[in-house]
């Protein structure tokens, strides 16, 4: 599905069709992993990166040291 912005902001107005979630475990549970298939299903990722990309990992030293230090949100649909 591509989404435009004008028709994420539509969705996003509709207050009744808003789901907030939040992934929390253990380090080394697959958190960010699990993170990559979601945005990967929702196609803003190439499915063969799923799971390698670490697309909620954007700090610098996040990526150098390939664990997540902050905390990240997407919207997705």
């Amino acid at each position: 599905m591509n989404a435009s912005p004008q028709l994420l902001a539509k969705l996003q107005q509709r207050q009744d069709r808003i789901r907030n979630m939040c992934i929390l475990a253990h380090v080394d549970h697959g958190k960010t992993t699990l993170s990559d298939h979601l945005i990967g299903s929702n196609a803003l990722i190439h499915p063969k990166l799923m799971g390698e990309l670490r697309y909620l990992d954007s700090r610098e030293d996040e990526q150098q040291r390939g664990i997540t230090m902050k905390s990240s949100s997407i919207s997705l649909l």
